[in-house]
Order: structure tokens, then C-alpha cells, then sequence
């Protein structure tokens, strides 16, 4: 049976690569022409070129808008989560490590890595779960309960408001000091009963924040009880009164 024209040759052909060696240049079984020093690339070297090469088109999640839409997929996950415990009122001790689970994987690609230092963290943000018992006050009868919490800070004039709707509209402001980058040290200073009665705070009535996660739309924020706070943005354009 008569050969291919392509191994009709008369230098000597490597069994190993099927390239016939020849001078600087050796040809291959079907005549074309490469360097010889391609011949000597070791094992390991083809195994870091092989790397090179897969890392050099990173994976969808290592792009931006991979990213952006991790981020979105996981918030999605988190919100549903939350959305059938009042806030936290109803959830039960696997619902609470559930959500918390969940809070981390929202935490761990937060976009904002200095969040006190952004405009995102201002304006008027309304609870939407938390596990803080004073807050929730689920021992109490629902209509008892506030209907609505709101968070409003201004890094600005490092100020914190926290709100409460029907039916006493209680709410208190206090001032807080930057400790890093994502924590402030709070000072509560003026309750407001009923939203006209002022009393002055005790001094004890302090504590810190840390900011964990903040986009235009969502915050997560855990305090120095270990309680967890989640908020969506309601009023980016809301001031504390001074």
C-alpha cells in the first residue's frame, strides 16, 4: 500500500510527536513547518501554558457583569427568604440561620467595600427584617406592633435617626462616630414619643453598626449583639433634622 505523500520523507520522524527533525525547522507529518525548539517544551511548561490559556477568558462570575448578576441573583434569593416573616417577627430559629446564610453570601460580594465613605449609605432606609427582639417586639399584639421602622443616617453630619410608624410614631436621633470604613460607634442622644415628647437618652444608650453590604437599593447591617439588619432604600434624598 504506498504511503501518504506526506511521510515520503528521508529525514527521520520523531514516533513521539510525528514531526521530522531537520536543522532548525522540522516538519511535521504533513509538511509544515515549525520551530525545532517547540520540540523541547517540557511537560510542566505545557502545563502552565495550558493554565495561561484557560485563565486568560476568566469565568462569567469573574467579570463584571458576571458579578453584577451574582449580586442580583443572590439579593433575589435573600428577599424572597425574608418576605413571609413580618420582618423576622414570625421566623423561627432555622428560619433566622437560614436568612443569615443567605446574608453572608450578600455580604461576601458586596460592591462597596468602604461604604462610609459613599453617598449609597445616606437617606431613608426602611427595615425589612431584622432579628433584634426590641425591635420586633413580637410578644406584643400586632396591633401594638410599629407597622413600619426606618433607619436614616447622614455621614455628613454624622447623624442616625431610627423611626417608628402607627400607632405611637416613636422615634430617637443620635450621632455616630466612624470607627473604620464600614463601622461607626453610635451615641443615642433625644427619644421622641409619640413623636412630640423629647427625653433625653441615658447614657448607656450606646452601641456599634456595621455597615456589611450597601448598593442603591439594599443595606445589611449587623450590630455588636450579633442582631442582623436588612433595609431597602425608601428616601435617598432624606435629611435628619438638625
Amino acid at each position: 500500500m504506498a504511503l501518504p505523500s506526506c511521510l515520503k520523507t528521508g529525514v527521520p520522524m520523531s514516533p513521539a510527536t510525528g514531526f521530522s527533525l531537520s536543522g532548525s525547522l522540522m516538519k511535521s507529518d504533513c509538511g509544515f513547518a515549525v520551530p525545532i525548539k517547540l520540540q523541547s517544551i517540557r511537560k510542566g511548561d505545557r502545563e502552565r501554558l495550558r493554565i495561561q490559556a484557560v485563565f486568560s477568558f476568566p469565568p462569567a462570575f469573574l467579570t463584571r457583569n458576571g458579578r453584577a448578576e451574582k449580586q442580583k441573583q443572590l439579593k433575589q434569593e435573600l428577599l424572597e427568604a425574608i418576605e413571609p416573616l413580618e420582618r423576622g417577627a414570625t421566623a423561627t430559629p432555622d428560619d433566622q440561620l437560614r436568612i443569615d446564610q443567605l446574608a453572608r453570601k450578600v455580604e461576601a460580594v458586596n460592591p462597596t467595600k468602604e461604604p462610609l465613605k459613599s453617598d449609597l449609605i445616606n437617606g431613608k432606609w426602611e427595615l425589612i427584617y431584622t432579628t433584634s427582639a426590641s425591635i420586633l417586639q413580637a410578644k406584643k399584639p400586632r396591633f401594638l406592633r410599629s407597622i413600619t421602622n426606618y433607619q436614616s443616617i447622614n455621614v455628613d453630619t454624622l447623624k442616625v435617626q431610627n423611626m417608628e410608624t402607627w400607632p405611637f410614631y416613636n422615634s430617637v436621633t443620635g450621632d455616630i462616630k466612624p470607627l473604620n470604613s464600614k463601622k461607626v460607634a453610635v451615641k443615642l442622644q433625644v427619644f421622641k414619643i409619640l413623636g412630640l415628647i423629647p427625653i433625653k437618652a441615658p447614657d448607656t444608650a450606646r452601641g456599634e453598626l456595621e455597615i456589611t453590604y450597601v448598593d442603591e437599593e439594599l443595606r445589611l447591617s449587623r450590630g455588636d449583639k450579633g442582631n442582623l439588619f436588612i433595609l431597602k432604600m425608601f428616601d435617598p434624598s432624606y435629611r435628619i433634622p438638625l
